[in-house]
């Protein structure tokens, strides 16, 4: 009787466990991958009124038969000149993280990925700090690259997933640690059938989430809704 018992115990805690979804065991749908060029409109929320911040342009380009650039510009309605640009590259087939960099008025990374470490730099240029980063990882995406990974994933109701995730951030987080797909319904949204996908991660630690309304047909994401330290904010595509 004793022994059944541990049988089930075991049993049932394999039931319920997460499986850590890392690019080793990517279940990505890279045939839903093509190039394309968006923008999206950057909204807070102010005593129910939306403020527009700025926008943010995303372009998905294969590189070649193995390489995927992610590349992101935003540009801020409060400061027109100011330069923030985001580009990683990933392995189309399964994202696994080659390249990422981050340049930007108050910051610049960059990250290099390599077979069991990352390499690479973080400039503060308000304090002019500079960290030479040399970390152990392996078998992990890159923060930058999961949002747009999260597109591809086999969608369904109810759909879970823990993801293995690298930052970088002196002040916060550090190397290894996860992103979490909460929870996947279909809802409408300007009069369409589309997956809300529900998501956060242990950058904020498990506080900030942001849900994507993807279109089930293209993958495309048409809108999100972020709440991050109490405020909401929203990204709206327009092209």
């Amino acid at each position: 009787m004793r022994t059944f018992l541990i049988f089930l115990l075991v049993s049932s805690a394999n039931l319920f466990s997460q499986k850590l979804f890392t690019p080793g065991n990517s279940t990505i749908d890279s045939k839903l991958i093509k190039d394309e060029t968006s923008e999206a409109v950057w909204y807070a929320e102010n005593a129910g009124t939306k403020i527009e911040i700025g926008s943010i342009i995303t372009e998905l380009k294969k590189l070649n038969k193995t390489d995927l650039l992610i590349k992101t510009t935003v540009k801020l309605k409060q400061a027109p000149d100011a330069k923030w640009t985001d580009s990683t590259i990933v392995k189309t087939a399964n994202f696994e993280p080659v390249y990422h960099s981050s340049f930007n008025m108050s910051r610049d990374i960059v990250l290099k990925s390599e077979k069991n470490k990352v390499t690479g730099y973080y400039l503060d240029k308000n304090s002019q700090k500079k960290d030479h980063i040399e970390m152990d990882a392996a078998d992990y995406f890159d923060s930058s690259s999961y949002p747009m990974l999260v597109r591809f994933l086999p969608l369904k109701e109810n759909y879970t997933a823990d993801l293995s995730i690298f930052d970088y951030n002196p002040d916060a987080k550090k190397g290894l640690i996860k992103a979490y797909i909460m929870d996947v319904k279909k809802t409408d949204y300007n009069g369409k059938k589309v997956w809300a996908v529900k998501t956060t991660d242990d950058i904020g630690d498990k506080k900030n989430i942001v849900t994507y309304y993807i279109d089930p047909e293209t993958r495309k994401i048409l809108k999100q809704d972020i709440e991050m330290s109490g405020r909401k904010m929203t990204m709206e595509t327009i092209q």
